[in-house]
């Protein structure tokens, strides 16, 4: 969907359909104020009325208003304007953008961003309403096309506003880019979207982009730099994996870079240790955080952001055979520090070990892991927050704010020594899993032993890269946070 600015009195908008948002005891905004005049006072005869509702998510369509050049109005809730907030104003968007993706429209003139809170200044609220709409507008279609009598995504938008928020509307447009980069290699079936198809991604990127540099490992190459603990998860598949490393140049080459590392498991049989058939059918995802860093990556680049980037995809397939790696079995990580598996079905935490490692060899400032590491982190946070662990508090505290601004969440876990207990194996430097209690951060605490002198991150996407169970699809997740905290970094 193409994003652009309209300066036009909304009442004499050329479009298919005019959108505004009302709030509950809150002034009404300047284009509903101007619709109300034309119109007769429509608009607070239906709100006196309740046949438009105020709540947050309540949407009604309105046709033939007089005084309206639009042929309809969309009108939002946003609910008690007292309670009004980044968050909430993000889910009252989300609502209108699902509104008009199942409605029979190509096109629309949205002014919901006009609505005042939280003295929040309209550059953020713009910025955060084109992005919300224009994620709830994607539909999947690759393999599934639109039939003929269908509604389809709306093509186009535009949003009230002049020259002076033209920089929210480039930066909605880059975010909403990375969004939905990450949101179709999620929905993607992993007959299609294996390593091979990661790595050809990868390569279509470098070339879209000047400052962009690719380099993609094989098979051999990782054997001969000893990452045995990648391979291990590598050896059951037909489907050969692939270390893909994206390098964005955006400031000078003294200015230490940050890297972004993906799990890629284009599918997760759980290996030996076997996924349930209940369980395995939403394997597709498990290579969600290669998608976030990817579309985080896409974003970076298109804003050209003033800051250095490494984007590292370590893309593979988990599937059991006779040469897969078994539950018992002791590997030696590129670090040279040895594991026992004691379940194939940790794999991801064996391929960003590797990863984790072979990034230091670019002098990084940060570096963050992403993932769908564990079930336990949906347990804990069900699928609204993602679960970040870190050695550093200023890292830490910086992605958190750069969620919160952006409205892609996260919430922090524990790091503590006491954790690392729950690894101990009497065979190896460490296994794999730390066994039920605290799942979440014992998977940390094993990436953590392999970033000890890095300033380093995790972000566990495994509730809020999808929904378990849902047919919403992949939700592009966390492209908006990664994306931001580069933009912060890079003022």
């Amino acid at each position: 969907m193409k994003m652009n600015l309209d300066n036009s009195p909304p009442i004499e908008a050329q479009t298919e359909c005019l959108v505004i948002g009302v709030t509950e005891g809150g002034p009404l905004s300047p284009a509903a104020t101007a619709i109300d005049k034309v119109s007769g006072g429509t608009i607070s005869r239906m709100l006196e009325s309740k046949d438009i509702q105020t709540g947050l998510g309540k949407t009604v369509f309105l046709h033939g208003l007089p005084g309206l050049a639009a042929t309809r109005l969309l009108v939002a809730g946003f609910g008690k304007q007292e309670k009004l907030t980044l968050a909430r104003f993000d889910r009252g968007c989300i609502a209108a953008g699902k509104a008009l993706r199942n409605h029979a429209l190509t096109s629309c003139h949205i002014c919901v961003h006009e609505l005042e809170f939280e003295h929040t200044e309209i550059s953020r609220r713009l910025k955060q309403a084109a992005l919300a709409i224009h994620r709830a507008n994607y539909l999947y279609t690759t393999t599934k096309p639109l039939k003929d009598d269908s509604p389809a995504p709306m093509q186009s938008a535009s949003l009230q506003g002049g020259t002076e928020l033209q920089s929210a509307l480039e930066q909605a447009n880059a975010f909403a880019a990375g969004f939905e980069k990450a949101k179709i290699l999620g929905d993607l079936p992993a007959n299609i979207c294996n390593p091979a198809y990661l790595a050809q991604e990868a390569i279509n990127i470098a070339a879209r982009y000047d400052q962009v540099e690719l380099e993609i490992l094989d098979e051999d190459d990782m054997a001969e730099l000893g990452m045995d603990a990648f391979l291990a998860v590598s050896r059951g598949s037909a489907n050969s994996g692939k270390l893909i490393i994206l390098k964005y140049s955006g400031a000078e080459d003294d200015q230490k870079p940050a890297v972004f590392i993906g799990k890629g498991v284009t599918f997760d049989s759980g290996g030996l240790s076997l996924k349930s058939g209940e369980n395995m059918m939403q394997m597709k995802y498990d290579m969600c955080g290669a998608a976030g860093v990817i579309g985080a990556f896409v974003t970076c680049a298109r804003l050209q952001i003033q800051a250095n980037l490494i984007c590292i995809v370590a893309a593979v397939e988990n599937m059991p055979d006779g040469d897969a790696c078994r539950p018992g079995d002791v590997i030696t990580s590129m670090s040279g520090k040895t594991i026992e598996v004691l379940n194939t079905d940790a794999e991801g935490r064996l391929v960003l070990c590797d990863a984790i490692t072979y990034s230091e060899r670019f002098d990084p400032d940060v570096i963050i892991d992403v993932a769908t590491l564990t079930g336990a982190c949906v347990v804990a946070l069900g699928h609204h927050a993602t679960g970040l662990i870190s050695n550093d508090d200023d890292l830490a505290q910086d992605l958190l704010a750069a969620g919160d601004s952006i409205v892609d969440r996260a919430w922090r876990l524990p790091l503590w020594e006491e954790y690392q207990s729950q690894l101990d194996s009497p065979f190896a430097d460490m296994k794999n899993i730390g066994g039920m209690p605290a799942g979440v951060v014992t998977a940390s605490c094993f990436l953590s032993r392999f970033a000890e002198d890095q300033r380093w991150a995790h972000l566990d996407v495994a509730g809020s890269a999808w929904k378990w169970g849902g047919d919403d699809g992949a939700s592009g997740r966390p492209v908006g946070l990664l994306a931001q905290y580069m933009l912060d970094r890079s003022k």
